[in-house]
């Protein structure tokens, strides 16, 4: 049996993440890589909330927020995806912040 190359954790870290998120139903632990993948200013206004099978639930802070980001929604789950691996994020969900 051929033995892989180790991985390093940076490779490993957002499968890990996006296990845990759809084990508990709950994606904050997605949260570093909502900031990479949407940047700095959109995740100010938004967070990861639930993962549901491939769909990703996005709370965000206004109804504004949620119509430009469903806009996006196909180019952030490619950024997505491009650091969870193919196929992980098929849909983004948006949904008003409780207050």
């Amino acid at each position: 049996m051929a033995r892989s190359e180790p991985k390093t954790l940076e490779s490993l870290l957002p499968r890990v993440l996006t296990r845990l998120a759809g084990e508990s139903g709950r994606a904050m632990s997605l949260m570093p890589i909502w900031v990479a993948a949407a940047g700095a200013n959109i995740a100010r206004h938004s967070r990861p909330h639930q993962l549901e099978g491939k769909t990703l639930i996005i709370t965000v802070e206004s109804a504004e927020w949620a119509q430009a980001l469903t806009r996006e929604a196909a180019s952030l789950c490619e950024r997505l995806n491009e650091r969870l691996g193919p196929g992980t994020v098929t849909a983004l969900a948006f949904q008003l912040e409780s207050r």
